[in-house]
């Protein structure tokens, strides 16, 4: 499955699609700027929303459901990349959150 850090994640999410696939409460400890929350649990019903002709990113708290999703996106004909080490990484490094 493909990875990506959270540098580059930080470069990417100007010009690519960035979902956060952690429930609300983990949610409101702080987003990347301009995600797409959708809990994992709701993917199905709600992949519409998601741009399949743009790349994803996607994110959770430490990677692990991200892998899941990004396999089951690019299973779907996304292109999709899980952000090694998720929101843990993220805002541990001091990047912006929302």
């Amino acid at each position: 499955m493909p990875e990506t850090t959270i540098t580059e994640t930080d470069q990417r999410r100007r010009t690519e699609q960035v979902l956060d696939v952690r429930e609300d409460f983990e949610t409101a400890e702080g987003m990347i700027p301009g995600a797409v929350h959708i809990p994992m649990g709701q993917l199905n019903e709600r992949v519409g929303e998601l741009d399949a002709n743009r790349p994803v990113i996607v994110v959770c708290r430490s990677g692990n459901r991200s892998a899941q999703v990004a396999d089951a996106l690019n299973a779907a004909g996304y292109t999709a990349d899980t952000m090694a080490g998720g929101m843990s990484a993220w805002q541990g490094a001091g990047l912006p959150t929302a």
